[in-house]
């Protein structure tokens, strides 16, 4: 097994009013040049994980951090109005929230974040500033929820 030291939040960025499978992401993902999904397990919004590539395998998911990480995807991201929003359900926050913890049993001492706090730090202040990030995904606070 690879070393892990990072959880990677992401969204599908999908308005809250269409469905995407994990088919629809792998089929965009190997269009955009990816031998398969990038992530490792994709959330629905009814609460259910499904996985998609292989903890032993490198994800293709945050560039610069996938060697050492695991990417985690929910559906959902933009309102009905396409606009960047926390769609999760509570079914989604629920699994989301079992499957870290479960993730941080497996892999002790990692961190999690959303992928746009992988955003470079350009003021170097230590803190990825709104101004900052490369995007919003995944559309919430991931370093102000309790993962434990």
């Amino acid at each position: 097994m690879r070393e892990i030291n990072l959880i990677v939040i992401h969204c599908s960025a999908t308005r809250a009013d269409r469905d995407i499978t994990a088919q629809d992401i792998n089929a965009a993902h190997k269009v955009m040049g990816f031998s398969s999904w990038g992530y490792h397990y994709y959330i629905r919004k009814s609460g259910r994980v499904e996985p998609m590539r292989p903890l032993d395998e490198v994800g293709a998911h945050a560039r610069g951090y996938n060697a050492k990480s695991i990417g985690v995807c929910y559906e959902g991201g933009l309102d009905t109005n396409g606009k960047p929003a926390d769609t999760r359900t509570l079914p989604q926050q629920i699994a989301l929230h079992a499957l870290v913890s479960k993730l941080l049993k497996q892999f002790p001492g990692s961190r999690v974040v959303g992928h746009r706090d992988l955003s470079p730090d350009k003021n170097y202040n230590g803190i990825i500033d709104p101004w900052e990030r490369v995007k919003e995904c995944p559309v919430f606070d991931v370093l102000k929820e309790c993962w434990e």
